[in-house]
């Protein structure tokens, strides 16, 4: 039976398969895809304010269960305000936009080790989640170091990074829903037993 720490729950699962679908295929568009210089940038604003909305319904969602609302504010604000600064800022400042784009893979990396030890009692869990951590401060490093490469680039580098984000989303969403439902079948069975039990005394 799987045991659910309720207080420690920091996102329904279907935010996570959300994210995952999204990074996903932002992550094989940048990797494989051909893309201008001149829509890269606004390609990676578009996509980190889409994982910024949906990191906000699942604050909003959060809020209304009183439980883990502030781990999806804070993404939520992270990936905001990295797309808000590369469309208005650094949309023609390639240097500028490495910068921003290397600090945004290295803060995300270092708040799902944060969130791995502090939002999961799960093991599998928390793994998975300080992979992607590791793995996004590696690549904002490299992505930091790579002012001498073409924009393309550090842009499959950050491709890269989304593409095991969404990968490693995708497996936590389902994770985590197979634990609702074992969660939820172990609760329905012992309120079977409660109800037994009082119906003998």
């Amino acid at each position: 039976m799987a045991h659910i720490n309720r207080r420690f729950i920091d996102k329904h699962w279907s935010v996570f398969i959300t994210r995952g679908l999204l990074a996903s295929i932002f992550g094989i568009l940048a990797l494989f895809g051909s893309m201008s210089d001149e829509i890269v940038i606004s390609m990676i604003s578009v996509f980190l304010l889409l994982m910024g909305i949906v990191d906000s319904v699942s604050a909003l969602y959060a809020s209304v269960k009183k439980h883990g609302w502030l781990n999806s504010v804070i993404d939520a604000l992270i990936d905001i305000a990295a797309a808000l600064i590369l469309l208005f800022f650094a949309k023609n400042n390639i240097v500028v936009a490495l910068v921003v784009i290397a600090v945004y893979t290295i803060v995300s990396g270092i708040v799902d080790i944060f969130h791995a030890f502090l939002s999961t009692v799960d093991p599998t869990d928390r793994f998975i989640r300080v992979l992607a951590g590791v793995i996004g401060c590696i690549i904002g490093v490299v992505i930091l170091n790579s002012g001498n490469f073409e924009k393309t680039t550090f842009v499959r580098f950050f491709g890269t990074y989304a593409l095991i984000v969404g990968v490693t989303s995708l497996i936590y969403g389902v994770h985590n829903r197979s634990q609702n439902i074992e969660d939820k079948l172990a609760r329905s069975q012992s309120a079977k037993k409660k109800v037994k039990k009082s119906h003998k005394k």
